[in-house]
């Protein structure tokens, strides 16, 4: 239940952002969107690759890891690309690639939902489990999807469906200071934050000493740092807390500098 559950709101992301892009124009597509500059076509790419690697890693493990060398030794010897290049298929730009990333999203989903949660899966670094990496493709999609809902000035409905990209960023509090090179202070704040369906959603003790509170949307726009602290509307109470929502980052790689104030937000 818990992977039909997941899958089921990975879809429905990506249907959602689906018709968002369906309505674009050609010029659209070339767009730079607050987001260090990535047009629609190249976020598209960006989550297209993501989708297909999850396939691959899931499907056939030998050829992720013989991928996954290619592309490692392809950025080491300085080449910029998104990778596209090495997949069994064309998948075209604009709406011909939108079409493309589509299906592909669908595929992973029907294999996400016929999955053991704990399965382990081979994945660029440590492996993790099923849900691990059905957590973090709903989270980039629905991350690099406030890309072009901002590029456009749109304001995006809200869905509970949220509530797992909440629970990402609240289990990588530890993450966001160990990746930042910093001790990481105790004890983690209490969070609680109101749903987009008004319910309240709560982890970690009662502290209201040690406190992050507030709207879950704004919370999901700080840990995937589509947002500065300082522009949303969450009430950030005690140092831990503090530090931590001036880091917070639940996504993988180096330590990024959160946007400025107006940076991304509109």
């Amino acid at each position: 239940m818990v992977m039909t559950e997941l899958a089921g709101d990975l879809r429905d992301e990506g249907d959602e952002l689906y018709a968002l892009l369906a309505t674009l124009s050609e010029e659209d597509w070339q767009r730079p969107t607050p987001f260090k500059d990535w047009t629609p076509n190249y976020v598209i790419e960006h989550l297209f690759m993501g989708d297909w690697m999850n396939t691959i890693s899931l499907n056939d493990p030998d050829r992720f890891v013989e991928i996954s060398a290619r592309r490692a030794a392809a950025r080491e010897a300085g080449q910029i690309t998104m990778g596209l290049e090495i997949v069994d298929e064309d998948v075209g730009q604009g709406a011909e690639l939108l079409a493309a990333w589509r299906a592909q999203l669908h595929r992973l989903c029907d294999i996400f939902a016929a999955s053991d949660a704990k399965r382990r899966m081979k994945w660029v670094g440590p492996d993790m489990s099923v849900r691990s990496a059905a957590t973090a493709r709903l989270m980039e999609t629905w991350a690099h999807g406030q890309d072009i809902y901002d590029l456009l000035r749109q304001t995006r409905p809200a869905h509970d469906r949220i509530r797992n990209i909440a629970a990402l960023g609240v289990n990588t509090y530890g993450w966001s200071f160990q990746n930042s090179g910093l001790e990481t202070p105790q004890p983690i704040p209490h969070v609680r934050l109101t749903a987009p369906s008004g319910d309240v959603w709560t982890w970690n003790e009662p502290d209201e000493n040690n406190l992050v509170e507030g709207p879950a949307v704004d919370f999901c726009h700080v840990v995937t740092q589509g947002r500065h602290i300082d522009e949303v509307g969450l009430t950030v109470v005690g140092e831990n807390a503090r530090q931590w929502m001036a880091i917070a980052q639940c996504f993988a790689g180096d330590a990024k500098t959160p946007p400025a104030v107006g940076e991304r937000g509109w």
